[in-house]
């Protein structure tokens, strides 16, 4: 009797794009996929950052190469991809949040929020999948979205606003590039301890807030993503495409 096999979670002979990957689920991203074994380039915009970062992986025994970029720039991004790609994998960390009332919210900010989670993401995937097209070659593309692309929050409603339309350009964009073999999927994890989470668990209401709502009891830690993050990567996910995988501790199961 032939017994079916679980398909391989490793990634050995793949070349990973990560951007946001000086910090935070970014640099949590591109530690879970060197593990199985691909070759990660990370990306972020601060140099010196990012340099201790690809030094701390090597020492660990990974290939790791650094590519400064800023995402929110379209054509620069279009032009890095296309330099060093194609890419096998992308996942997409690169984000930003500016939180206040939505009575509050200024121009600026609502532009500077919309100009990185939506344009600067919806373009690097488009660069990453006209490299993979143009090869030939299958791939999959991770964007980094958040619980918060399927419910609302308070003082939350341009990131919601953001998050929401990556979740929409991620289906549509699964539709036209499944015939070519690439997937495109989102992760949705609930609130991890990064940088850019400090100021909210800096403040007890806001914790309070978070830990009342997730299920399992308590916050998310880096960790709490890096196994999702090679599931969707590698050919174990061979059949998930413009789907959520979400990672939040079950804030939206009610």
């Amino acid at each position: 009797m032939d017994l079916p096999r679980t398909p391989s979670f490793r990634l050995d002979g793949r070349r990973a794009l990560v951007t946001g990957a000086s910090s935070g689920i970014g640099l949590g991203a591109a530690v879970a996929l060197a593990e199985q074994g691909a070759q990660v380039v990370l990306a972020a915009r601060s140099e010196g950052r990012l340099g201790q970062v690809c030094e701390a992986l090597r020492a660990a025994g990974f290939p790791a190469e650094a590519l400064v970029l800023d995402v929110a720039d379209a054509a620069a991004t279009a032009t890095a991809v296309a330099g060093r790609g194609p890419f096998d994998v992308l996942v997409n960390s690169a984000g930003l949040a500016r939180h206040s009332a939505a009575t509050d919210t200024a121009p600026a900010d609502f532009d500077a929020v919309a100009a990185l989670n939506i344009r600067g993401a919806y373009f690097l995937t488009q660069a990453v999948a006209r490299g993979l097209i143009a090869a030939g070659r299958p791939g999959s593309l991770i964007n980094v979205s958040s619980q918060m692309g399927h419910v609302g929050g308070p003082d939350r409603a341009v990131y919601c606003a953001t998050k929401h339309a990556v979740e929409g350009f991620t289906k549509a964009m699964a539709i036209e590039w499944g015939p070519h073999g690439i997937r495109v999927n989102t992760l949705c994890p609930t609130f991890i301890r990064t940088p850019l989470t400090s100021a909210t668990f800096a403040d007890p209401e806001r914790v309070a807030w978070i830990e009342d709502r997730i299920k399992l009891g308590r916050v998310g830690e880096v960790e709490d993503i890096m196994g999702a993050i090679a599931f969707l990567a590698s050919d174990a996910a061979a059949l998930v495409t413009g789907t959520a995988l979400m990672v939040d501790g079950g804030w939206t199961a009610e």
